[in-house]
């Protein structure tokens, strides 16, 4: 990565919080953060679901496919925001009770982007799939807009585990997780906590609380880690004061020199390829505070409790973000698989058909999700 970009050493006390949301701390942020508004479709037609208003027409980035039916869902999480769910179930699916996989990510993508394109073409593979949008943002519930949490978040994943448990049409006890990006570390969070869960698959995983704490490769010193703290925290003084939170500049227009990587996120998310209007990295921004709640709570404390579950990482060879895989992948127990796609960068496998192993996960979960594992 470019090094470069990542210096926070020349932060000065008066700087302002938009300037510090353009160095090293927050530079995954930056990636995945809006940019400049595209144009793209949007459905008008919606019907109400349990207080949310969902759109009904067809509005992802990826076609739709004629071998899996797909339905809107909602359903709560345990702080009670109602979540907005994409549900894909296989045609021939027959009336035997099936696998289920629960998909979420990227942090800042919307349902309608890559989780949704991971859920239907695993369940052109014969699994249930459903993807979900976190909470505060897409079309699920909760205010303020755009806004994240680990513990939030991590919920998110369970309640979806909830609800997929609970269909007739699958069996509770093979169900998988998938997450990507910056959920992938929320995935493994959740499952080290959620034994229900029986396996998990990592893909091009970010852990959050990681690179918002300490920056790309733990570069950020301990100054650096006070003053942004002082500067989020007096920022709460300035939302309570106005009565809603302050915004984030946004992070996609790209004005040159920019490294690779940020050209990359605003390739997908600010381009007919992936771009979506309701995605917090498409265009818009995460409120000013979001990363104080990151700061503190590391994720990945508890990952070697998966075990004796077994976690696949997939990650990109030449992926910026390739060392959260790696060392997640190092401190994991057994089982584990670390799978790196020759010449596959970090976006790459948002939405690469032809990079993302759509076989080798399917193989993965079957296998681990066999009706007798574990027995």
């Amino acid at each position: 990565m470019n090094e470069a970009t990542l210096n926070l050493t020349s932060i000065k006390p008066r700087r302002t919080l938009r300037d510090f949301f353009h160095g090293s701390l927050l530079v995954g942020l930056a990636a995945a953060f809006g940019g400049e508004m595209a144009q793209a479709q949007t459905s008008s037609a919606m019907v109400e679901m349990d207080g949310l208003q969902l759109t009904q027409e067809w509005d992802k980035v990826f076609a739709k496919s004629a071998k899996v039916d797909h339905q809107k869902v909602a359903f709560k999480n345990r702080y009670g925001i109602t979540l907005a769910g994409d549900l894909y179930l296989p045609k021939n699916r027959g009336n035997q009770r099936l696998v289920a996989l629960v998909v979420g990510g990227p942090f800042g993508a919307v349902k309608e982007q890559s989780s949704g394109l991971y859920a239907q073409t695993m369940a052109e593979r014969g699994f249930v799939t459903l993807a979900f949008d976190g909470s505060y943002t897409g079309e699920s519930g909760g205010e303020p807009r755009n806004v994240a949490s680990p513990d939030i978040n991590t919920e998110d994943f369970m309640a979806a585990v909830d609800f997929i448990g609970l269909q007739s049409y699958v069996d509770r006890e093979r169900i998988g997780v998938i997450g990507i990006c910056g959920w992938g570390g929320m995935a493994l969070n959740a499952v080290a906590a959620d034994k229900r869960v029986k396996a998990v698959v990592a893909s091009t995983m970010y852990d959050m609380t990681r690179v918002m704490s300490k920056g790309y490769n733990d570069s950020v010193t301990a100054e650096q880690r006070a003053q942004t703290l002082e500067q989020l925290s007096r920022q709460r003084w300035d939302d309570a004061q106005n009565g809603q939170p302050a915004y984030q500049p946004d992070y996609n227009k790209l004005k040159g020199g920019e490294p690779q990587f940020l050209v990359d996120y605003a390739d997908y998310y600010m381009t007919p390829r992936g771009y979506h209007p309701r995605a917090v990295n498409s265009g818009n921004a995460w409120t000013m505070t979001t990363p104080l709640s990151f700061m503190n709570m590391p994720i990945l404390t508890y990952i070697k409790e998966i075990s004796p579950r077994p976690i696949l990482f997939i990650h990109g060879e030449n992926a910026h973000s390739r060392y959260f895989a790696e060392t997640a992948y190092a401190v994991a127990a057994e089982p584990k698989e670390l799978v790196i796609v020759p010449g596959a960068n970090h976006v790459d496998l948002y939405d690469r058909m032809d990079k993302i192993p759509f076989e080798k996960m399917a193989a993965f979960f079957t296998e681990h999700l066999k009706s007798d594992a574990g027995k």
